[in-house]
């Protein structure tokens, strides 16, 4: 199964309503929103992070950008930065843009900046750069587990 079916699968398994949008490839967070016909701010960005221990998953609302100061102290680590191309693929067998905001997909922790639970959806990506999936971000959070803190800034 790609990374798409297992998604399917596991919001499935849990019961989750869900939205599936095709559209022409996005491989940037505004771009996915113009396709999808959503506001930038529902957007979810999954970023892979490499920090002394090993990656990490730390997603953000796509109208904010990552303070990694803050998700340094957080993570209680010295050295935070973007995983390569290279490094990217390896461990998701996905290209940039395309990863999903679910760690466990990929078997690496998950980090989501706490202003994602200000909007009553969210919309990312599903593991191809013309899939998204929308749905409403408690069923998200239920479906990710994923651990909370705040280190996302506006971007204005």
């Amino acid at each position: 199964m790609d990374t798409f079916q297992h998604l399917q699968a596991l919001l499935e398994q849990h019961h989750l309503n869900f939205i599936v949008k095709e559209h022409a490839p996005t491989p940037t967070s505004a771009d996915s929103a113009r396709e999808r016909q959503e506001p930038l701010k529902i957007g979810a960005k999954a970023l892979l992070l490499k920090q002394d221990t090993g990656f990490i998953l730390a997603v953000i609302p796509a109208d904010r950008q990552l303070d990694s100061k803050k998700l340094k102290v957080i993570l209680n680590t010295r050295n935070l930065r973007f995983a390569t191309k290279e490094e990217l693929y390896e461990i998701t067998g996905l290209v940039p843009g395309a990863v999903p905001p679910f760690g466990s997909l990929f078997n690496i922790p998950l980090i989501v900046d706490h202003a994602i639970q200000e909007e009553e959806y969210i919309a990312f990506n599903a593991g191809l750069l013309e899939k998204s999936i929308k749905m409403r971000t408690k069923e998200y959070i239920l479906a990710a587990q994923p651990r909370f803190a705040s280190f996302s800034v506006s971007k204005l």
